[in-house]
């Protein structure tokens, strides 16, 4: 169960506002530790990092929400590593005991925390599970044994069964991207995962959004829980829930633009957009994955270098396309929403909502892509004028995030029509010009009651 939240103290600034610490030995980092860090681009901490290192180097449970771009990887990662680091006799164990596991939903997030571990801490054994590879090379690296496992929870699961991998010396448990670990794909995967972990244990959960499904997470695996929060408009606290530390974090640096177009020229405006305002690189978001093939391929046809990502494709050709992107191969990546978490793009300077997102959540993962570890970034959002939803759904985006985005039009490519304004929802909703299902059996009803 979640006991009372207690706060751990930061020095304040004159004002009297709390400030975070100006380096990580000051939050009780060993200094070779706080040295790779700085290396790898980590060289002060940021606001969740202040909060949670010193709760997780004393053994606490921490349930930690921030939001994109916080630097919730090193929140945990630092500390876990420093853990495994100064128990006695790790390096020389043979074979070597799993002490520690972090479970992600996608393998990209595997493959950057993994990279991330690498980097820091080389003399531990580091392994990665994920599924959509042969899981062979996967068993012949556990051979021996391993200290730090990140993986997915249905490769995970599969490494059990083989009796490839030993659960029962876990001392340290990280759920990352807790709240997607809980999407309908990976919930039943997650929980069978749990049941097969040793219950004492010292167990953190990082989310960027805390609903009541997450909490309820946290209230079955964790003990006497930390909770603590980044800039908690994201995600308000339940009325009901205890008062949580939290800090007020820099909010993103993002410039949000809401460009009105027609369905059919959205690609040509976004090439448009490309030359003349010379974004040299630029991820794209879609609803499908035909989309994100279909997309890309008029791009190149046009003569911009674009890849499609999307989860049907290889773990070879996804991580080809990132890779692309990074070193400048490729100019344009068009991606599904499997590309709106976890994925740190350096310096990324432009996300472009080619297909408005679902939820109000998923648009704000999705720009959160841009504008990380304090540098600018760019927004735009395709509001169709021809799609009677389109407007309503960025109204109700608008709505949840609590920021109105100025409507715009490109010369060249104004819409043919432009929709009425449509009414907002007092219950929530929006609703645009379509009559509801309940509407009409009124009117039905109504013109029945009328008639001879």
């Amino acid at each position: 169960m979640l006991g009372r939240m207690s706060e751990i103290p930061l020095p304040a600034d004159p004002s009297g506002v709390r400030a975070a610490p100006a380096s990580f030995a000051e939050l009780g980092l060993q200094p070779a530790l706080a040295r790779a860090a700085g290396a790898a681009g980590w060289a002060v901490p940021s606001a969740i990092q202040a909060l949670t290192l010193p709760a997780i180097l004393q053994g606490r449970d921490v349930l930690a929400q921030a939001p994109t771009g916080a630097g919730k990887t090193a929140a945990f990662l630092l500390p876990l590593l420093q853990r495994l680091l100064s128990a006695q006799g790790v390096l020389d164990e043979q074979p070597r005991r799993l002490r520690a596991l972090v479970l992600v939903p996608t393998r990209e997030l595997t493959a950057q925390t993994a990279a991330a571990a690498h980097a820091l801490a080389p003399q531990l054994k580091t392994v990665v599970a994920v599924g959509g590879l042969s899981i062979n090379p996967q068993m012949m690296a556990l051979r021996g044994g391993a200290h730090l496992v990140i993986a997915t929870p249905g490769r995970l699961l599969d490494l059990t069964r083989q009796n490839a991998v030993r659960l029962a010396d876990l001392e340290l448990l990280v759920l990352d991207e807790a709240d997607r670990l809980l999407d309908a794909g990976f919930a039943e995967e997650t929980r069978r995962v749990l049941a097969l972990l040793p219950r004492q244990r010292q167990t953190l959960l990082f989310s960027a959004t805390l609903g009541d499904d997450v909490r309820a997470l946290a209230q079955r695996v964790q003990r006497n829980a930390l909770l603590l929060q980044v800039d908690a408009a994201i995600a308000p606290a339940q009325p009901s829930a205890p008062a949580a530390p939290a800090v007020e974090a820099a909010a993103p640096n993002i410039t949000q633009r809401a460009i009105v177009v027609d369905t059919a020229k959205r690609t040509l405006l976004l090439r448009h957009l490309l030359k003349t305002e010379a974004w040299p690189r630029a991820l794209v978001f879609v609803a499908t994955q035909y989309a994100a093939e279909h997309v890309a391929d008029k791009l190149r046809r046009a003569g911009v270098a674009a890849a499609a990502l999307h989860g049907q494709q290889s773990s070879g050709r996804r991580s080809g396309a990132l890779a692309d992107l990074l070193a400048g191969r490729v100019h344009v990546l068009v991606a599904t929403d499997l590309a709106a978490r976890g994925l740190d793009l350096p310096e990324l300077p432009v996300v472009v909502n080619h297909e408005l997102p679902r939820s109000a959540v998923d648009y704000t993962h999705r720009i959160g892509r841009t504008g990380r570890a304090g540098a600018a970034g760019l927004a735009v959002s395709f509001v169709c004028a021809d799609a009677p939803g389109s407007e309503a759904h960025f109204r109700l985006i608008e709505k949840r995030q609590q920021q109105r985005v100025p409507r715009e039009q490109v010369v060249g490519f104004e819409p043919a029509s432009v929709l009425p304004p449509v009414s907002a929802d007092p219950h929530g909703g929006v609703k645009g010009r379509r009559k509801s299902k309940k509407d009409r059996l009124r009117e039905a009803a109504a013109l029945a009651a009328v008639q001879p």
